[in-house]
């Protein structure tokens, strides 16, 4: 049954609903629909600080990024799309940098836009020099779908992409991928593929979860404060009817045993959607050169804004040490 304080949100959808659905079933199915599907369920608004354990997406900050959103949009770029191996349509935005040093291919997070989630750091990147393509996730923004895949559906788009830079852009630059929360999870589960394009030189992850079965879990467990046992089997069943797979088909842990690409994990400390644990067991599980930079006192997807300075310090470094140095493309 579900406790008081999700039953004062969810009230409006149960109605009628949960004497035949059961409250657990329904819950299911908000759970599952605000995760995957492209339609934001009427209850989204109310539920997410619930969910997220009581993050805030508004503020002064957001309001502050309006204009440098307007300003990005109106910079010189190319529109570019390419075909999913499912047969959507993928869009991304390419942003050439005159005598670039490097190329990043930028994932952003779960319901949100590439804008949203990089117009903070985009002057960073511009400093230093950074051609960037800012892919469209799946049944998000300008792509198409009906359904995010929560990584596991990403992380071959993201793999395509890679591979359209590595024809289309690089040029012999070194490419890198970056992205937080769903996105950072995106490139981490990428780097497990065999066929990873050479001119990948690292991975820099921001906030990301280890599986989507473990992000369900942390939501419900300790945001929730409801008994995960109680949702998985129907949560995985209605997951693998909407992305054909279950929530623990693959998770960034698995990758993790075969990446030989240098990753940066980045996690702010008081970060309650996802929790730092989960950055710091995949830096744990990876093999290859890493480092972690945990950011006291961020919340989720925060830590830029928090620390700027130790954050660029860390990333400036990173692309020191993997662009040209002891460690190149001939060493994967």
């Amino acid at each position: 049954m579900l406790n008081t304080r999700l039953a004062a949100v969810f009230a409006a959808a149960a109605g009628a609903g949960a004497v035949y659905l059961g409250a657990h079933r329904l819950f299911n199915r908000v759970l599952i629909g605000m995760a995957l599907d492209r339609e934001e369920p009427a209850l989204m608004k109310k539920a997410l600080p619930l969910l997220s354990g009581g993050l805030s997406f508004g503020g002064d900050h957001v309001d502050k990024m309006k204009s440098k959103r307007e300003e990005i949009l109106a910079e010189a770029h190319e529109d570019v799309e390419i075909e999913s191996f499912d047969g959507i349509r993928l869009v991304g935005h390419l942003y050439k940098r005159e005598n670039a040093k490097r190329v990043l291919i930028a994932m952003h997070g779960w319901r949100s836009r590439w804008l949203y989630d990089f117009a903070a750091i985009w002057d960073f990147w511009r400093d230093e020099g950074c051609t960037v393509l800012c892919p469209e996730e799946r049944a998000q923004g300008e792509s198409g779908g009906d359904y995010m895949g929560f990584g596991l559906l990403e992380r071959f788009d993201c793999l395509d992409w890679a591979k359209w830079v590595e024809t289309n852009v690089a040029g012999g630059l070194p490419v890198y991928l970056t992205g937080d929360s769903m996105g950072a999870a995106t490139i981490l589960m990428t780097t497990g593929f065999a066929d990873l394009p050479r001119c990948i030189h690292g991975v820099i992850a921001d906030c990301g979860f280890t599986s989507p079965k473990a992000e369900f879990e942390h939501v419900v467990e300790s945001n929730l404060h409801l008994p995960f046992v109680t949702h998985e089997k129907e949560a995985d069943r209605m997951c693998k009817a909407r992305i054909g797979m279950t929530s623990d088909a693959y998770s960034t842990l698995e990758a993790m045993k075969t990446n030989t690409r240098p990753i940066l994990f980045i996690h702010g400390t008081d970060d309650h959607f996802v929790p730092a644990r989960m950055s710091e067991e995949n830096y744990a599980a990876c093999k290859a050169p890493k480092e972690l930079l945990l950011v006291e006192g961020a919340d989720h997807a925060q830590s830029y804004i928090k620390d700027q300075e130790r954050y660029e310090a860390a990333v400036r470094e990173f692309f020191e040490r993997y662009d040209y140095g002891k460690w190149t493309c001939e060493n994967k």
